[in-house]
């Protein structure tokens, strides 16, 4: 790989690079899944112009780098994006230097970023027609009338600098790429054949752990005693003090609260929901993981909003069987991030009320509550 244009050797476009100085301040805000794309063309444009500025994100609202070139009095800055009371850069370009910010991605992307940042809608907006057909033959455009981020910066750089000819240099790498990979193809040329369609069987809707495992099924529940990871003290770690589980089938309830053996933080009683003392007055920890292991049979199977809960039992000391993440199933049914557990159980309804105190009791709730839905 070429570490400049990070290209394949083989087609590396490095030599047929320019160097053209710019009054013009060029930033481009790249959508982050046209960064790892092979040919794309806004690295290209970077290594073509020195005062350019790239930058990979979606937001841009606190971003330093977008601030600070947005905030250069000796030269303005402008959106190049097409819209609504854009105005032609090619006849009517802006007098003086500018600053020009580029959205680099795929029509969709550069639509969804202009869209989800007030502060690119705020610039002056510009676009133009090109005036020649686009020389990226080797990535299919929305249009014909589309081109690439190198070839709009060509454009209306020379219109901006006032000097078309000089910037007809950045279609120098441009050319070489497209011709490269165009080689490529022709050397290897790819076969398409059709394969047999393979029927699938229909994907299953509910869990097995709760289709067919519903009577082993275990949900669980714990709070620590967490201290405050940006404390000016030294952060002593979590730790278990209070461990609910409710089984579905039966519903047979286990609440225990366990004494810290750290010195009690200020936020636990905000998390647990439960009294300082009470939290004080629990039983030893190890009294605790004694009793849960009482509770279980050897086929249960503990169902958790994630991997909290376990990762906090296990680091008191005690032993889980097989685990059951909610959560993932909750995202897999959807097919969307889901959130929360408290985002995705206000979506069910008011959660069914259990016999435990505290954030504990109102979080196993939830939990039997997205059982049953799915169930």
């Amino acid at each position: 790989m070429c570490a400049r244009c990070r290209r394949p050797v083989s087609v590396c476009y490095c030599a047929a690079l320019p160097r053209l100085e710019t009054a013009t301040r060029v930033v481009i805000l790249q959508h982050p899944r046209e960064r790892d794309m092979p040919i794309g063309t806004a690295r290209m444009a970077t290594l073509c112009l020195p005062g350019a500025a790239l930058h990979v994100g979606m937001r841009w609202g606190e971003h330093a780098g977008l601030a600070e070139a947005l905030g250069d009095p000796a030269r303005p800055p402008i959106l190049l994006y097409p819209g609504a009371g854009a105005r032609d850069v090619l006849t009517e370009p802006p007098a003086g230097p500018v600053t020009l910010i580029v959205v680099d991605g795929t029509w969709s992307q550069a639509k969804t970023i202009v869209r989800d940042n007030p502060i690119l809608q705020a610039l002056p907006r510009y676009a133009f027609a090109t005036p020649e057909p686009s020389r990226y033959r080797i990535r299919k455009e929305p249009s014909e009338e589309y081109v690439s981020t190198i070839e709009a910066l060509m454009h209306v750089l020379g219109a901006l600098e006032g000097e078309p000819a000089k910037f007809r240099a950045l279609l120098d790498p441009l050319n070489a790429m497209v011709e490269a990979q165009l080689a490529c193809q022709q050397r290897s040329p790819r076969r398409f054949t059709r394969a047999p369609r393979v029927v699938h069987p229909p994907r299953k809707r509910v869990p097995d752990a709760i289709a067919a495992r519903y009577a082993d099924l275990v949900c669980v529940v714990g709070e620590a005693n967490a201290w405050p990871y940006r404390s000016d003290a030294a952060n002593p770690g979590d730790e278990l003090v209070h461990w609910a589980a409710y089984r579905p089938a039966t519903g047979e309830t286990f609440d225990r609260v366990a004494a810290p053996q750290k010195a009690l933080s200020p936020n636990t009683k905000f998390h647990t929901g439960l009294d300082d003392a009470v939290v004080l007055a629990g039983i030893p920890r190890a009294e605790l993981i004694d009793a849960f292991a009482r509770f279980l049979r050897p086929s249960d199977v503990i169902c958790a909003w994630g991997h909290f809960a376990s990762k906090l039992f296990v680091a008191g000391g005690g032993a889980l069987p097989e685990l059951f993440d909610l959560r993932v199933a909750a995202q897999r049914l959807t097919h969307r991030k889901v959130g929360s557990l408290e985002t995705y159980a206000a979506t069910l309804g008011t959660p069914p009320r259990l016999p435990v105190d505290g954030r504990a009791g109102l979080r196993l709730a939830m939990l039997v509550a997205i059982v049953e839905s799915m169930r």
